[in-house]
């Protein structure tokens, strides 16, 4: 199992690391335009495998996409990252023109993988890389939902006074400030609805803070988290290159499921050796679809500013 992942920012290199340590690929290429700066990342994390107990060999380059031939997973998470004050969307003017040419490079090269998307505007990066390669939309998943639920079940945890373990919740929707749909009517502790033991004003408290999760962090950090996010795409590519049938929320293309067309956006899905592998239906309250369609109006935007 080759994996590739392009960007070796902290981002990305917090991606090879953790799908390193997690031993389930035979090698992950780790790829960036700046001279020698994934060959330094990937020296210092392969000085830590007989720490950390793995064997998954970890190669960095400088803008040779020939290294990444025949990878089964390609992750793209090159692009700038946010700054205090900026929102994920006025990212897209730099980051479209630099995941198209990413997308196709490794499609060139790779033309059988399975295209990962972290870069922000997710939803709108994911929907230009189906555009732009044409690839089957099984094969091409924006990993945002899964991180958003990952902030939302720290937050469920914290608000419950309870360990993370005990906890399970979905985020659905548009990866932005604004458009993401965090289920607290499906939110649960051992199966227990968290709504019998948070009140209503707790649990909208909640969702605000999961809403501005990267904001917050942003703010603190004065650049984008990694830690999350690099754990976040290697649960997805785990779940893929194992073939877990895991069910994860992500950015894949919708074809009028959820009342949708031609958008690209956070909702659940199987993910197994063949990507996404199916779509889950869910119910959702009035307020949860009305959200729904708002968060789509605004990934709809942000998609018109896009240039094919």
């Amino acid at each position: 199992m080759k994996v590739t992942v392009v960007g070796a920012g902290a981002v990305g290199a917090s991606c090879a690391e953790y799908i390193a340590i997690k031993d389930f690929a035979s090698e992950v290429v780790l790829l960036d335009i700046k001279e020698g700066y994934a060959e330094g990342k990937a020296m210092d994390l392969m000085q830590t495998a007989s720490l950390n107990g793995f064997d998954t060999t970890i190669t960095g380059v400088t803008n040779d996409y020939s290294q990444t031939a025949n990878s089964d997973i390609c992750v793209i998470t090159s692009g700038i990252p946010r700054k205090p004050g900026m929102t994920r969307e006025e990212l897209i003017g730099i980051n479209a023109g630099i995941v198209k040419t990413v997308s196709s490079n490794l499609i060139e090269h790779s033309p059988n993988a399975i295209i990962i998307v972290v870069s922000n505007p997710m939803d709108t990066m994911t929907y230009l890389v189906h555009k732009s390669t044409g690839l089957p939309k099984n094969r091409i998943i924006g990993m945002g939902g899964a991180l958003d639920s990952a902030r939302f079940k720290y937050r469920l945890a914290e608000a419950l006074g309870a360990p993370i373990s005990d906890v399970d919740g979905m985020v659905i929707g548009g990866h932005s400030d604004t458009g993401m749909v965090p289920l607290t009517s499906h939110a649960t502790r051992n199966s227990v609805r968290v709504s019998e033991f948070l009140s209503e004003e707790r649990l909208e408290q909640v969702a605000a803070d999961t809403k501005v999760g990267g904001a917050t962090l942003t703010k603190l950090l004065g650049t984008s988290a990694w830690y999350a996010p690099g754990a976040a795409v290697s649960g997805l590519v785990q779940a893929i290159a194992c073939d877990q049938k895991k069910m994860f929320p992500c950015s894949t293309l919708l074809e009028g499921e959820y009342g949708l067309e031609d958008i690209c956006i956070g909702v659940p899905v199987i993910l197994g050796k063949n990507g996404i592998e199916k779509i889950v239906d869910i119910p959702l309250s009035d307020a949860e679809k009305a959200h729904m369609q708002s968060s789509a109006e605004g990934v709809r935007k942000t998609n018109g500013l896009l240039e094919f």
